[in-house]
């Protein structure tokens, strides 16, 4: 069984913020599943079913960014899962608008939902799906530029991301991590566009 859960901010003023790109990409892969994400668990939304005969938890929490890893802990040690079983959807500063990359480990990069899950869990062995969302502005505070909606000019970038991070998702539960960044990981070619 593998645990999906995708990050951002409850309440209808964050809904379409930059921050909230991971639960655009969970939302992507409950159309693209099927399972819908109505329960109300872990202190998240949930949504349990199946993906090519492998069972899934699509997971949501409700708990404001920073304290992610209280839902995620939940959600896990409920299931008697380890951090092995965990995919995290988020958003990302360091990748540009429209780009995707996944990352097996490693630290929180700066991302306060990602070190709340590593601080809960005390673990790093979980596979990240970043969704690119670019950097601020000059003299515009990175708080304040996760909290804004996209420019009109992004959208479609966006909106392709986060249904490549939802596929990127599924690729790991069916094929791997290895394989799915073979498959989504931007080449070295590719990076300097």
């Amino acid at each position: 069984m593998f645990v999906i859960a995708g990050l951002g901010n409850p309440g209808r003023e964050y809904r379409d913020t930059r921050h909230n790109a991971g639960f655009l990409a969970l939302e992507a892969v409950s159309r693209i599943t099927g399972i819908k994400a109505r329960g109300f668990r872990y202190r998240g939304r949930t949504g349990k079913g199946r993906f090519q005969g492998l069972e899934l938890q699509l997971l949501k929490p409700r708990t404001y960014m920073n304290l992610s890893g209280l839902s995620v802990a939940a959600c896990l040690k409920s299931l008697k899962l380890g951090p092995e079983s965990l995919i995290v959807i988020h958003d990302d500063l360091d990748l540009p608008a429209g780009r995707i990359k996944i990352k097996a480990r490693g630290g929180a990069g700066g991302h306060r939902g990602i070190e709340s899950i590593l601080e809960a869990l005390g673990d790093d062995r979980f596979v990240r799906i970043k969704i690119g969302i670019g950097k601020p502005g000059p003299g515009e505070e990175a708080a304040d530029y996760v909290l804004s909606p996209f420019l009109p000019e992004e959208r479609e970038a966006v909106l392709k991301a986060v249904e490549l991070g939802a596929r990127a998702a599924l690729c790991v539960v069916s094929e791997g991590a290895a394989a799915a960044m073979n498959k989504f990981n931007p080449t070295k070619q590719e990076g300097g566009h």
